[in-house]
């Protein structure tokens, strides 16, 4: 009970008697520093305090650990899930027109250009695309 202050923690300490040709100022400073030893009900109450916070540190703990297992228990299970029901791909050895995705694309940021590239066409007899010339005013 003395935690929520409806006891008091300490009995009244017995009067300083300063000693005899001391002024009460200086009286008052030595007494302010003598240290006050507390008291067995609150060693018992700082015990119990400890004690409290080191089993809730340990439960939250053990909650941590136990929700962590439980989100890494799901995520093999739908991964397990998600690769038996997949279908099977076939790989082929070369890349078709298709397959090659550009995110860029996708999005509709840049132009979709074919799959050979800049310069892959000449030898289908194509010329290679050049970019307009910039006008000279500028």
């Amino acid at each position: 009970m003395a935690l929520f202050g409806l006891i008091p923690d300490r009995a009244p300490a017995a009067e300083f008697v300063p000693p005899a040709g001391e002024s009460p100022a200086d009286a008052a400073r030595r007494a302010a520093l003598q240290p006050a030893f507390p008291t067995p009900r609150e060693l018992r109450a700082q015990a119990v305090h400890r004690l409290q916070i080191g089993l809730f540190g340990l439960a939250a703990m053990l909650l941590i650990v136990s929700l962590a297992n439980v989100i890494m228990d799901r995520a093999k299970q739908v991964e397990g899930a998600t690769a038996s029901t997949a279908p099977a791909v076939a790989v082929s050895p070369s890349p078709s027109p298709s397959t090659a995705n550009d995110p860029l694309v996708d999005m509709g940021v840049a132009p979709e250009l074919p799959v050979g590239g800049g310069g892959g066409n000449e030898a289908n007899g194509a010329k290679p695309a050049r970019p307009a010339p910039r006008p000279a005013g500028n």
